[in-house]
């Protein structure tokens, strides 16, 4: 396993692309596609999808298909 921090209160792992990543990659790409937000953070286009899923049932972001393709985008 890769040397990851851990919280020294909790003993958990830090997260490694936490959440505000993918906020702050579509606060600056804008309305983006999975693998540009994957790209632009620097992680795997499964990951990304992944953190963007779960933005989107916290209401953080939306979703729409575009061909065979979500774009992802701020909510407003």
């Amino acid at each position: 396993m890769a040397d990851r921090d851990r919280d020294e209160e909790s003993g958990k792992f830090t997260e490694e692309y936490p959440p505000q990543d993918f906020l702050k990659a579509l606060d600056e790409l804008g309305p983006s596609g999975t693998t540009d937000i994957s790209n632009y953070i620097g992680c795997d286009r499964r990951t990304a999808y992944l953190k963007l899923k779960s933005l989107k049932e916290e209401g953080e972001v939306r979703s729409r298909k575009v061909g065979n393709s979500l774009l992802w985008e701020l909510k407003d």
